[in-house]
């Protein structure tokens, strides 16, 4: 379990708060839900409650009884366990390491992940190896290798690996869309270093958000959360593993417990695989999620609203306000419709309309129904960035060279430039593990030169170091006026 990594008292709804998400706010009713602790961490249950489940009737019919076999046998030996070390979390101490050996007293953290590609692709949980200095990572026939962190993505709470390794066994990818409430979906994690530990439960809900991701458009992190909840037993240290369904497809990856004692206690929840499909292709050819927005302002239907409206139903998701410049203004959204469909898929609160928007990018066309003043709609959006443009955020060159120094980049505002009395510079707004940190550089670091030369924006730090070798030498200021100086070699 990493660092008991455990998130306080949330509710399953938040009332009257606004999250912003995938260039929607949205707001939900915690007077509904119970408060509940949420580990972010997903472990084996104790033996005793991982009993075989054996002639389990699958479609209703009596000749059709089957058991999990299968489904087992297609994932168990493509879920790894992860180990991750952080070098920067203690101190170095040559008493203890002369008689315990280098690195003791290092943190050390692990969970699960899933095989996606022969060729050593893995998904995981992005809180599994966040700040990780080294990500090890143990196949189910006890091989072992380093794994390179390919990208991460904080508002799904994912990221890819890869690890250099040939004719792996990887996981089916199913349909998150075609999962019914009450299917039977088996979780399988690989906690402690151990082989592949299975357990069996049905699909208890879709598309519940429970607040655990964190919302701070000042990292650019906009929560996309639409979990699978299951009833599937798992623990903290299976966080990443694989939910599949009795085909042996995946369907969802294990993210979240919901408990009030730190342990499994009957609800779990797993990212879906379609959002899944579209974060790690993304990470694959950019090394970043190329994130769409509506340019909207929404709300969950209820019988509140629907009164106020006048509207017979509580379907859909209530548009509070249009963004000026996004993609819903040029596309004809008014503020009061009502957003029933994407595409062809019904939307009925916001985590499905968060969903169905998170899997495209921007520069992508997609067709909207809502209803106005009683009146059934289709208008046709070409989604944007968060910039208000229609443009992939980098190339895949780029993104490496962020990877390499571990952190997220944004040009320092106007506001910051004027009390720092600065012309131009880049502030570093998260880090990761990579260059900077090791080099000592803390979040909100503004780097103003590079190597002696003035840079102004994200893209004249990218080109300066794009094919740079050897010793670099950083300069820049903090928000409180300190400045600071920091060297590392690439």
């Amino acid at each position: 379990m990493k660092r008991d990594n455990v998130v306080g008292m949330v509710a399953a709804g938040l009332a009257g708060g606004a999250i912003a998400l995938a260039g929607a706010f949205f707001m939900t009713d915690n007077s509904k839900e119970p408060s509940v602790i949420v580990e972010k961490k997903i472990v084996e249950a104790p033996e005793n409650q991982n009993a075989p489940i054996k002639q389990v009737i699958l479609d209703g019919s009596p000749e059709s009884s089957k058991d999990f076999t299968h489904a087992s046998s297609e994932t168990v030996n493509a879920v790894v366990h992860i180990t991750t070390t952080y070098e920067s979390s203690y101190s170095r101490d040559p008493f203890y390491e002369y008689f315990y050996g280098p690195g003791y007293g290092q943190a050390k953290a692990s969970g699960s992940g899933v095989i996606l590609t022969d060729d050593g692709y893995i998904v995981t949980n992005n809180h599994v190896i966040e700040g990780a200095d080294k990500i090890e990572v143990a196949l189910n026939d006890q091989r072992g290798f380093t794994a390179k962190l390919i990208g991460a993505d904080p508002a799904t709470d994912l990221a890819l690996l890869k690890i250099e390794a040939k004719d792996l066994p990887h996981t089916k990818l199913g349909n998150s869309d075609d999962v019914k409430v009450g299917e039977w979906v088996l979780a399988v994690g690989n906690p402690f270093n151990l082989t592949s530990t299975v357990t069996a439960g049905i699909v208890s809900a879709k598309a519940r958000s429970i607040n655990i991701l964190q919302y701070d458009p000042d990292k650019e992190i906009f929560p996309i959360e639409s979990f699978i909840q299951t009833d599937a037993a798992v623990n903290p240290g299976n966080s990443g593993g694989a939910l599949v369904n009795a085909q042996g497809e995946l369907v969802g990856i294990n993210t979240a417990i919901a408990s009030k004692t730190g342990s499994y206690s009957g609800y779990s929840f797993a990212v879906p695989v379609n959002i899944m499909k579209k974060v790690t292709k993304d990470l694959m050819e950019f090394g970043q999620v190329q994130r769409a927005f509506i340019g909207v302002n929404i709300r969950g239907m209820n019988q509140l609203i629907a009164d106020e409206l006048n509207v017979k139903d509580v379907q859909g998701v209530y548009v509070t306000r249009v963004i000026a410049g996004g993609a819903a203004e040029a596309g004809g959204i008014k503020e009061g419709d009502i957003i029933t469909k994407i595409g062809t898929v019904m939307v009925n609160n916001v985590p499905e309309l968060q969903e169905q928007i998170g899997r495209f990018r921007p520069g992508d066309k997609v067709s909207v129904t809502l209803k106005r003043s009683g009146t059934e709609k289709v208008m046709s959006l070409t989604l944007k960035n968060k910039n208000g443009s229609t443009d992939v955020v980098e190339s895949k060159t780029d993104a490496e060279v962020v990877n390499v120094l571990g952190g997220t980049f944004k040009n320092a505002s106007s506001k910051e430039l004027k009390a720092l009395q600065l012309e131009g510079g880049v502030k570093v707004s998260k880090l990761s593990s990579g260059k900077l940190r090791t080099a000592g550089i803390r979040e909100g670091f503004i780097i103003t030169k590079v190597d002696s030369i003035k840079i102004k924006d994200t893209g004249e730090l990218i080109e300066l170091l794009q094919d740079k070798k050897g010793g670099v030498l950083i300069e820049g200021i903090y928000p409180n006026g300190m400045k600071g100086y920091y060297a590392f070699g690439l």
